[in-house]
């Protein structure tokens, strides 16, 4: 086995360990908030309860990191979302945008229509799709 090989295996198993520690971290924020409150936007939603907004209500969002993982994992191919590497290629392309994402997810009925006037989530998911992507999204 090649020292090069060796080195990519251990790259991709620490990068699947870490991206099921922030998943869970995730599921964990979302937890804290138990009280009946969260944020308006789940991207500023605090771990801890008592910091939460003023402006909270009972609305809530699959996370922007779990969305872009759903496309990824091809939740969103019968609303025309590629998934996997076809995914990546195209956001790296520009073909496939943060927007993009929203929508087919309120097709899927993962996401409220009401979403698509919540720039902050809609940006929040161009980060995720960017960090995925290695693009750099506004949105």
């Amino acid at each position: 086995m090649k020292l090069t090989t060796l080195i990519n295996s251990i790259a991709i198993i620490a990068s699947l360990a870490l991206t099921s520690g922030i998943a869970s971290a995730q599921t964990a924020a979302n937890n804290n908030t138990s009280t009946g409150a969260t944020s308006e936007k789940p991207i500023n939603t605090a771990v801890n309860s008592d910091a939460l907004s003023s402006n909270s209500t009972n609305v809530s969002y699959i996370q922007p990191f779990n969305l872009v993982n759903l496309a990824y994992q091809g939740g969103f191919k019968e609303q025309g979302v590629p998934s996997g590497g076809t995914l990546i290629y195209e956001g790296r392309r520009g073909n496939i945008t943060a927007q993009d994402l929203v929508k087919a997810a309120i097709k899927a009925n993962k996401l409220p229509a009401q979403v698509l006037n919540n720039q902050d989530y809609i940006s929040a998911v161009g980060l995720q799709l960017g960090v995925l992507t290695g693009a750099n999204y506004p949105g």
